[in-house]
């Protein structure tokens, strides 16, 4: 289930981000980038409307993933 961003306060948002940049260990080549700075490219990409957070119910978790792989998940329910 999407879960449309504005609806969390914005506190709440960043926590999720800064919990994804966390788990997720992304690497950012060879230029190294602060996790405030990972988690501001997160924000902003889920304000651009490029990723999306949702909600599994199976897992009871939260997860944000790119606006394809939604579309992708979204053709295959």
């Amino acid at each position: 289930m999407k879960i449309p961003i504005n609806e969390l306060a914005p506190d709440t948002l960043r926590n999720v981000a800064e919990a994804f940049v966390l788990r997720e260990g992304t690497d950012y080549g060879f230029e190294e980038t602060s996790h405030e700075e990972k988690v501001n490219q997160v924000l902003e990409q889920l304000r651009s409307g490029e990723a999306v957070l949702i909600y599994s119910e199976l897992h009871e978790s939260i997860d944000i993933i790119s606006k394809q792989e939604w579309a992708l998940r979204s053709e295959r329910e």
